[in-house]
């Protein structure tokens, strides 16, 4: 589907037995295709040829608003607008498709072509820099540089009208889709998310909510110099531990279990490190995966584990492990004095090392 990024949605909708209309009038239209596309995949659920400039498709209605595409021929960018229960119609030509001139709907809808109407400018701009990159001598240096350096501001200038437009939009679908297709690859994962919390509610538990939070999940797997997510479970004695109270020190958070043979290989590794670093600023809260609370208790003793120990006794359900999108153990990530995640998956040297290289 041209220009069209599909996000990834966990669970399809359900289809109600109510069918929205969906019109419009396109100018110059006639004799062209015009293409219904949903979200979930690359194929048309439905296609027709204007006539008397004119068309017109049956959306079946959802639970949730959900985003569609009208593709028109020889055009490379999709005309986005959002399901409900409100008829919808576009003004436009092919002249200025997909932007329209009027748009009777709702307000999803409204605030979708509002979107596409900012991103435009930033769209030719684009198409004018892959030209120019083209036409540039691999061995150019200079205009090599140059181009570098107006890339870089075309970046910026899609962050700053992206970032725009989501704090004038909090409660519209296009914030979201907007976040996921254009800033996505352009922003910091902390900003990613810190744009994403600033979403109302009923965007971030929806549909799209919940896939978007299932991509900061792989990213909170992953990724580097982010925030880490404060939490809270109990310790051995039943009392609530926060990793916040820990702020102002480098923590590593180990996960691991007594029922796991590389997590009690990997364990004199770090006790080793934690002897040798805890005099300076540093400490560990381990995390279990463990669901027998004997077998957890009396792994700690065997193997020396003298630190902080918490868990819910929810084996893989460890609801912190899911909130880190934690997907094989042992894992950790290292937590430095403001809270950020700054390394991960330290094992035997490579903890020392890293511990050295940031204690020293």
């Amino acid at each position: 589907m041209k220009g069209l990024f599909l996000l990834a949605v966990g669970t399809l909708m359900a289809v109600g037995a109510d069918a929205q209309q969906v019109s419009g009038t396109v100018k110059g239209g006639n004799g062209k295709k015009i293409y219904l596309f949903d979200d979930r995949d690359n194929s048309p659920d439905d296609s027709l040829l204007i006539s008397n400039e004119q068309f017109n498709f049956k959306v079946k209605s959802g639970k949730e608003p959900s985003v569609y595409a009208l593709i028109l021929q020889d055009v490379n960018y999709p005309m986005l607008f959002v399901s409900g229960k409100d008829p919808i119609h576009f003004t436009t030509s092919v002249a200025t498709y997909p932007l329209a001139s009027a748009v009777k709907g709702n307000e999803n809808t409204q605030a979708m072509q509002q979107y596409q109407k900012a991103f435009d400018p930033l769209i030719k701009r684009a198409g004018a820099l892959n030209k120019e990159a083209k036409d540039i001598n691999p061995d150019d240096e200079p205009s090599k540089n140059a181009f570098r350096t107006k890339a870089e501001q075309f970046s910026a200038d899609v962050v700053k009208t992206g970032t725009d437009f989501i704090k004038e939009h909090p409660k519209d679908l296009a914030s979201i889709w907007l976040l996921m297709n254009e800033l996505r690859s352009r922003v910091e994962p902390g900003e990613f998310q810190r744009l994403f919390s600033s979403l109302d509610k009923s965007l971030q538990e929806g549909q799209y909510g919940q896939s978007v939070m299932g991509y900061i999940r792989s990213l909170k797997a992953n990724a580097i110099n982010i925030p880490a997510d404060d939490f809270s479970q109990q310790d051995v004695k039943g009392q609530p531990v926060k990793l916040s109270s820990f702020r102002g020190k480098y923590v590593l958070v180990d996960f691991w279990a007594s029922w796991c043979g590389p997590c009690r290989q990997e364990n004199p590794n770090v006790v080793k490190a934690y002897n040798k670093y805890k005099g300076k600023n540093f400490t560990i809260l381990g995390v279990s995966l463990d669901e027998d609370r004997d077998r957890w208790l009396r792994a700690i003793n065997q193997d020396g584990l003298t630190w902080t120990q918490v868990s819910d006794l929810r084996g893989w359900g460890n609801e912190v492990a899911q909130q880190y999108g934690v997907q094989s153990i042992p894992t950790n990530f290292l937590v430095d004095p403001d809270g950020r995640i700054i390394a991960r998956n330290l094992r035997g040297e490579q903890l020392e090392a890293k511990l050295e290289q940031v204690l020293k």
